[in-house]
């Protein structure tokens, strides 16, 4: 069930027939009659030279490695543009940090506990929703090849925070690195990430390249530890 905004459950039938929220039948359709382009849901623009065509390909499953910001990061254009998204089985996203990256936060429907029944909710999800993002603790190898199936024939993009059986498509975070502190305070600003992409087809070749994201909405960063090493010292 998710939350809606007026503090009642919808189920997954309901999400796909609200406004902007394609149904699965009209996904498929709609990619097999599409351009190239219409088969894409786009990025920011500083993700389009990592993915091959320059954006995520509608039945398409895509591992994301080491950061859920990345994942975030992922959603945020199509969101920003119309795209319904999911986010199932992560209780500890954070909307805040979502809405910094860019995420339209008012088509993100959150799923955070499903329990033992992830795979059947990331399912109903792929029939009405454009893209659903699945943190893969308990989904067995088989069931996450049939959710890629169910990807595929539906026209949905299926993001796994972590490996999945697969995967046409591999985002790693290799390294990240904050700005904004100065001699140990300060206010996290942003975060520099060296990401890793490889995969299958279009995308065999490995590529890397450097992602600056915002912060988070953090609370300034005190110098404590600072100070406690200048006593010690002193």
């Amino acid at each position: 069930m998710v939350p809606s905004p007026r503090g009642r459950n919808r189920t997954a039938a309901e999400l796909a027939a609200l406004p902007g929220v394609s149904t699965a039948s009209g996904v498929a359709d709609a990619a097999a009659r599409a351009q190239v382009t219409g088969r894409l849901l786009p990025v920011r623009p500083d993700l389009r030279d990592l993915l091959p065509g320059g954006g995520l390909r509608r039945g398409g499953t895509v591992a994301v490695h080491g950061s859920t910001s990345l994942l975030l990061a992922l959603l945020a254009e199509a969101t920003a543009t119309g795209s319904w998204a999911a986010a199932v089985g992560m209780p500890n996203l954070g909307l805040v940090a979502a809405e910094e990256l860019g995420v339209e936060v008012g088509r993100l429907a959150l799923v955070p506990r499903p329990g033992v029944e992830i795979a059947s909710v990331a399912a109903a999800l792929l029939d009405g929703v454009d893209l659903v993002a699945v943190a893969p603790g308990g989904v067995a190898p088989s069931v996450a090849r049939r959710l890629s199936a169910r990807a595929r024939h539906r026209g949905a993009v299926l993001l796994s925070l972590g490996p999945w059986p697969g995967a046409e498509l591999e985002l790693t975070c290799v390294t990240a690195q904050w700005t904004g502190l100065d001699s140990g305070a300060g206010h996290l600003r942003s975060r520099r990430l060296e990401v890793r992409v490889s995969g299958r087809g279009a995308a065999a070749r490995a590529r890397h390249a450097e992602l600056t994201l915002p912060g988070a909405a953090l609370e300034r960063v005190e110098p404590f530890v600072v100070q406690w090493a200048a006593e010690e010292v002193g």
